[in-house]
């Protein structure tokens, strides 16, 4: 089932200067999860762990029950810098990942298989062939996108992919990766990070969000699949709008309590 427990989790880069303390979930297979919470409360730290790129100071990660002791190829991740390899064109970028995830499969299905998902974020074909410094910022997050899609991980791991686009192509983008979510099947289990209550309200099954360091988990909720938003009735709907403004004022509450100590 591919389930994730996080159990007991707490990170310090420094000793005894915890990031995260006592982080617990459990996250089912095919959740589309959003990490919510204020910039430098650990939600990219957290991602981190998760992909295997740091591992805990105390506490656990469990894949379908087996801890996560590195980095591996089940899991794709997606920046918020794209993480392109600048001197190799997009299509490229997409074959360096293919290669490592299928070693004994011919080249000639790995491109196809890169074409095929340049084509499903949206892009044309000959962007296969042009350089990152080619494409606006979009395009690149598209091509990181298809990139992470094109090894078909189990898991998506997304620290603010779309933070540094503009409001339409950020909408754009956000509207791609909840339909390419819906149609894979099995469902990937998708991890989120995000600062926006309104991106995680439109995304997310389900949402955690994080206190100020040391971090912990201060608020959770899910949402129904037959409920879930659109962008037509998120700021409509009285229960989405009950549910944001229970975000945002617990997200609040928690920086007033720090401000006052």
């Amino acid at each position: 089932m591919r389930d994730i427990i996080v159990k007991d989790l707490s990170f310090a880069y420094e000793k005894d200067k915890w990031i995260l303390r006592d982080i617990s979930m459990t996250v089912e297979a095919g959740e589309f999860v959003c990490i919510l919470g204020q910039s430098g409360c650990g939600k990219s730290t957290l991602l981190r762990l998760l992909a295997g790129l740091e591992h805990p100071g105390s506490g656990t990660i469990l894949l379908d029950g087996s801890p996560i002791k590195g980095a591996s190829l089940d899991r794709g991740v997606v920046f918020q810098d794209y993480g392109l390899f600048p001197w190799m064109t997009a299509g490229e970028n997409i074959m360096l990942a293919l290669e490592q995830r299928f070693p004994r499969e011919d080249r000639g299905r790995l491109k196809a298989i890169a074409l095929e998902n340049i084509r499903r974020v949206g892009l044309d074909e000959p962007v296969y062939s042009k350089l990152p410094k080619e494409l606006s910022g979009g395009m690149k997050q598209r091509c990181a996108i298809a990139r992470a899609f094109s090894i078909n991980p189990s898991v998506l791991l997304m620290d603010e992919p779309f933070g540094a686009l503009d409001a339409v192509t950020r909408a754009h983008l956000q509207d791609l990766v909840s339909a390419l979510w819906a149609r894979t099947d099995p469902k990937k289990t998708v991890f989120f990070v995000t600062h926006d209550v309104d991106e995680a309200l439109l995304l997310a099954s389900r949402i955690f969000v994080l206190g100020q360091s040391p971090s912990h988990i201060i608020y959770e909720c899910s949402i129904p699949e037959d409920h879930r938003p659109t962008r037509k009735t998120q700021f409509e709907d009285p229960e989405i709008l009950k549910m944001r403004n229970t975000l945002i004022r617990e997200i609040n509450k928690d920086v007033s309590a720090r401000i006052e100590d």
